[in-house]
């Protein structure tokens, strides 16, 4: 059995955080709902690039749930604790969808390099067959770095104390409360969060590399933005998964805050989830009018009161 801590150190504070935090998960499930129902209702919106939106959007809608509810309950609940079971549980899921994020993110990444530099045989190669092998590809790759992981750190020996210092049953705050030394184990994750981090990132940016080289090569202004305005969205949400998840995971125990880390996770777990839709329905003018199209048939279908004669 575990407690967590979470922001139990706050007490005057624990009303505020459970308002903010659960008006926060409501808009992220309905933000992401929402960008579910527009792609799948127009049929304009089933090019590949909002095949690859509405897996991200339900892997958000997924990563999100395993922390958020658990953490509401625990700022109204005196009694905190997890059992080892729950724990695990919470770590293999939390690891699974966001190992899944980053394959996803290099396959959308993928997709916006043929997108602009094969702009003829686009939807030659991105075939609905191809789309789905990446996106089986992101999930299994996702599920078995998660499984590895967890399997690892919870066959590993705990004593002494059972308090869990986070909101939730992250790596760090787990590996602390491993008896002895856990150099090597600390080690093993590391190189093991690197791999999985930093080769999809190294395949975005070879992407992003060759994205840009080709945009240079258009010679209208035009041109240029149009086909760097179709990228803006996914490299935004790059930026803010990968600068947050480079920095909590690939570095060693003894640099490790607590507060600094709690701050790092409420972002990349919390922040970036709610902020995906804001950032592809602004900048994604199918993604707009098809927002648009639904609000005016909504409108439209609400009975209007028939005058008095």
């Amino acid at each position: 059995m575990f407690v967590i801590v979470g922001f139990s150190h706050q007490k005057d504070l624990k009303v505020i955080f459970f308002i903010l935090f659960l008006c926060i998960y409501i808009i992220t499930v309905l933000g992401n709902l929402i960008i579910l129902l527009v792609i799948n209702m127009d049929p304009a919106l089933h090019a590949p690039m909002y095949f690859f939106l509405r897996n991200l959007s339900f892997l958000e809608i997924c990563y999100t749930s395993v922390t958020l509810p658990r953490m509401l309950v625990n700022l109204l609940s005196s009694d905190t604790s997890i059992s080892f079971a729950g724990c695990a549980a919470q770590m293999y899921f939390f690891l699974f969808f966001g190992a899944t994020e980053c394959c996803l993110l290099a396959a959308m990444a993928y997709d916006r390099y043929r997108a602009i530099c094969n702009p003829l045989h686009y939807m030659d190669i991105m075939t609905r067959k191809v789309c789905m092998q990446l996106a089986a590809s992101s999930w299994i790759c996702g599920n078995l770095v998660a499984l590895g992981h967890t399997t690892f750190i919870f066959s590993l020996p705990f004593c002494g104390s059972n308090v869990i210092n986070h909101f939730f049953c992250e790596i760090q705050p787990v590996l602390m409360l491993v008896c002895g030394d856990t150099y090597w184990n600390e080690v093993q994750i590391i190189l093991a969060a690197a791999f999985v981090i930093l080769v999809p990132f190294v395949l975005i940016l070879v992407s992003y590399s060759l994205i840009i080289s080709s945009i240079l090569k258009i010679k209208s202004a035009k041109g240029r933005y149009k086909a760097f305005s179709t990228c803006f969205a996914h490299l935004t949400v790059v930026t803010l998964f990968y600068g947050t998840a480079v920095f909590t995971y690939i570095r060693p125990k003894s640099s490790y805050s607590l507060d600094v880390d709690k701050v790092l996770s409420l972002f990349y777990s919390v922040v970036t989830p709610i902020l995906n839709p804001v950032i592809y329905s602004l900048r994604n003018r199918e993604v707009k009018g098809a927002l648009f199209k639904m609000r005016m048939k909504l409108f439209h279908s609400i009975p209007r009161p028939v005058p008095l004669s």
